[in-house]
């Protein structure tokens, strides 16, 4: 996938995030406008050792498109490996991911996720053992640095660089903030004008102003929606629009609001089962109502007490539509 192909498509893409962006999730953010995806974090050796869970997270959906593959590991030899299972059981990605972000201990204490940014070498590794296996685009999703003290994103993107990596995304925190504190996009600035290469641009894209913001400061072309998009998916169109025609739209009604959270419902209950569908949307469907008059009832009812489609439209129904 060539994204510089892509720019009239959107100013948007979803973030890959545990435990959200599975299809249902994707397909629905897709209707507002996302111009491409990641699947969750898959894990290396979860696909090599086959297991079940790890596989479910390679489901697609034709409306699902473009949508690349997010692997996380230490192992160059291993990624590879698990790129090309993955391949086998759905070769429908467009591109390939390498998680150098995740702050997670569990990840991190295993050599993955963030721990990359420590070994420049080691990513570049990974990336050249992935072009050798596979011809589909590769980009890495990487942070600041581990800490404050070990600030190295500009070693890294010079390795993947050379070892030609397609695009990047870089989370504007280093490991240690995890999601705490600013989003240091200043460190960011003019680095366009170094790489020529495609640059996407995370953390705290939770308004308007928030991706005018980070992509005045880095130039990047694209800004990466996360838990900004949660419960918000109309940010999305609210970009595209102000970066297409200068034009703010405003922010949706609360009508619509309850309209899109029991879209998204269904669509996560077509795809994993009413049960396992209402136990994730306890996490998600409280965000559709933040800053709503009596939005913390519902909320608390979503959230603790949540167990069927019936009970979330009883919930969404006792709303007033002011």
């Amino acid at each position: 996938m060539d994204i510089r192909k892509r720019k009239n498509k959107g100013k948007v893409v979803l973030a890959p995030m545990a435990g959200y962006t599975s299809v249902g999730y994707r397909k629905f953010m897709k209707k507002f406008g996302v111009n491409f995806s990641y699947t969750e974090m898959v894990s290396d050796m979860g696909l090599i050792y086959h297991n079940e869970e790890t596989i479910s997270y390679l489901k697609t959906d034709k409306k699902d498109k473009p949508i690349g593959l997010q692997l996380f590991g230490h192992d160059a030899k291993n990624i590879a490996s698990a790129a090309k299972i993955a391949l086998k059981l759905n070769p429908n990605f467009d591109f390939i991911d390498i998680n150098c972000a995740c702050p997670v201990p569990k990840v991190t204490n295993s050599g993955a996720g963030s721990s990359l940014m420590k070994e420049p070498e080691k990513i570049k590794e990974i990336i050249e053992e992935l072009k050798r296996v596979t011809s589909l685009s590769i980009s890495i999703k990487i942070r600041l640095g581990w800490d404050d003290e070990s600030i190295n994103f500009m070693d890294v993107i010079d390795k993947a660089v050379s070892a030609g990596i397609d695009f990047i995304a870089i989370h504007a925190r280093t490991r240690k903030m995890g999601y705490t504190g600013k989003p240091r996009f200043e460190l960011l600035s003019g680095i366009k004008k170094k790489y020529d290469i495609p640059l996407i641009i995370s953390g705290d894209i939770f308004t308007l102003d928030d991706a005018i913001t980070a992509i005045d400061i880095t130039g990047a072309d694209y800004v990466m929606a996360a838990r900004g998009g949660v419960g918000n998916p109309y940010l999305i169109k609210q970009i595209n629009t102000y970066f297409k025609s200068g034009k703010r739209l405003k922010n949706p009604s609360i009508r619509k609001q309850k309209k899109w959270c029991l879209l998204l419902a269904r669509l996560l209950i077509k795809e994993k089962g009413e049960k396992l569908a209402m136990r994730a949307f306890r996490s998600i469907g409280p965000s559709f109502f933040f800053g709503f008059p009596f939005s913390k009832q519902i909320r608390v009812k979503i959230a603790t007490s949540l167990s069927s489609y019936d009970e979330l439209k009883k919930i969404i129904k006792s709303i007033p539509n002011r």
